[in-house]
Order: structure tokens, then C-alpha cells, then sequence
């Protein structure tokens, strides 16, 4: 039986994924910052699941994840889908930095310590939601849109290291558009927004699939590939 850790799985992507992967039969390990908000999952099988505080901001996070794992008895596969978004057109400080915090400093906390340990255990798979957001810098969202890329990079420096070490680490980088969760509720209306049940099963299958990077959806995938063959001289010009 396959032993799954997800990191933010008390709502959004985390959740539902927690939720496919309980139905494929798998042990699985849910973390966030609020345990009471995952009793809800535990009690679809509460033999097979484990939960725990955790706060990626936390000094102590790494110690929390190894808890976790030491108590769902071993890991294959460590899934993050912790993060948070908004958009900042003023650059107010607290907004871009909480978010550098979180998505950058949290992400590498996070992310380390489960490459750590599968680096010990001489094999896993890390699999993460990042964003299409980290394709180009996006104006109405600095800090967010520069810690996505920092993730994206982040994970294909993993991948590469683990490669030349010669450990059996698999990697996916789950890049989707725009997803109709919590996170982008608010008074801003956003385009083309994904279903979260579809984008879920999507995000399992790149990683049954063993995907080393996957857009989601076919729209986001030629927006994305549109903005990288932009110049900078038209993309600076670009009213977003």
C-alpha cells in the first residue's frame, strides 16, 4: 500500500487529491496548518489516514514532516499544495513578503527535508503545484509570480542533483491555470478558471504517469507557450 504525505490538504487541491488517492487505497499522511480542518478526510477512512499541525513558516516545520512520516510508517510519495496568492498592485509589504515567506522559504523547507529522506531511503517521488504564474513576472502579482518561478527552478535543480547523485528520485512539477478554489476567491474575476475534481485527476494521473512537468489545462499550455516567445520589449507593455 502506497504511503502518500500532502502538505495543505485541509482545503483546495490538496484536499481533493488527498481524497483520489484514499480512493486508490493508499495510507496517507495530511498536514496543515489547522488539524481540526482535516478530521473531515480522516473520517472517510480513519485507518488509513494520519494528520498533523504544520506550518511551512515555522522553524520547526521539517521536525513536524519527519513526525508525520515516522508515524504513517514510511513515505513513497510527498505531495505540496501549500501556498497563498494575491494579486498586489500597490506592492504593499506584508503582502509580498508573507508571500515570499511561504511560497519560497517554506517551499524549500518543505521540499528539502522530504529530498532528504528519500535521499536516505534511496528512492520517492516528489511531486508539487506550483504555477503557471512562474512563466513570466507577472505585474499585478510580484512576489507571487517570482516564487512560482523560484519553485520551477527549485525542482528542476533537484531533479538534476538527484540525477548526478545517482539517487532514484522522481520529480513532477504540476504547473495549472487558474483553479476554482478559496485561493483566488475575491473580488477579482478571473479567466478560463479550471474545475477543481478535473484538475485533481489530472495532477494524479501526471503522477501515476511519472510526468516531469505538466500544464493544466491545453489552454494554459499555449497561453504558456505564447508568453516565453514573447520579447521582454512587447511583454513590459503588456497591460495585465
Amino acid at each position: 500500500m502506497q504511503k502518500v504525505v500532502i502538505i495543505g490538504a485541509s482545503s483546495g487541491m490538496g484536499l481533493e487529491v488527498a481524497k483520489l488517492f484514499l480512493d486508490r487505497g493508499c495510507r496517507v499522511g495530511v498536514a496543515a496548518r489547522r488539524e481540526d480542518r482535516l478530521e473531515a478526510l480522516k473520517q472517510l477512512a480513519p485507518d488509513r489516514v494520519v494528520t498533523a499541525a504544520l506550518d511551512v513558516t515555522a522553524d520547526d516545520a521539517d521536525q513536524r514532516l519527519r513526525d508525520l512520516i515516522e508515524e504513517l510508517d514510511g513515505m513513497d510519495l510527498f505531495f505540496y499544495s501549500s501556498g497563498i496568492g494575491k494579486q498586489n498592485r500597490t506592492l504593499t509589504p506584508d503582502i509580498e513578503l508573507n508571500t515570499i515567506n511561504t511560497n519560497a522559504m517554506g517551499f524549500a523547507r518543505m521540499i528539502g527535508e522530504a529530498y532528504r529522506y528519500f535521499a536516505e531511503q534511496g528512492k520517492g517521488h516528489i511531486a508539487a503545484i506550483t504555477s503557471i504564474a512562474g512563466t513570466k513576472g507577472l505585474g499585478p502579482a510580484p512576489a507571487y509570480s517570482a516564487t512560482k518561478a523560484l519553485q520551477n527552478v527549485y525542482l528542476q535543480s533537484l531533479e538534476q542533483q538527484a540525477h548526478a547523485r545517482g539517487l532514484k528520485i522522481q520529480f513532477t512539477d504540476i504547473r495549472p491555470g487558474f483553479v476554482n478554489t478559496d485561493l483566488l476567491k475575491g473580488d477579482f474575476r478571473y479567466p478560463m478558471m479550471l474545475k477543481p475534481d478535473k484538475v485533481a485527476r489530472r495532477i494524479v494521473n501526471a503522477i501515476l504517469n511519472k510526468r516531469h512537468v505538466v500544464v493544466i489545462d491545453w489552454k494554459y499550455a499555449i497561453l504558456t507557450a505564447l508568453w516565453r516567445r514573447l520579447p521582454r520589449v512587447l511583454w513590459r507593455h503588456l497591460k495585465l
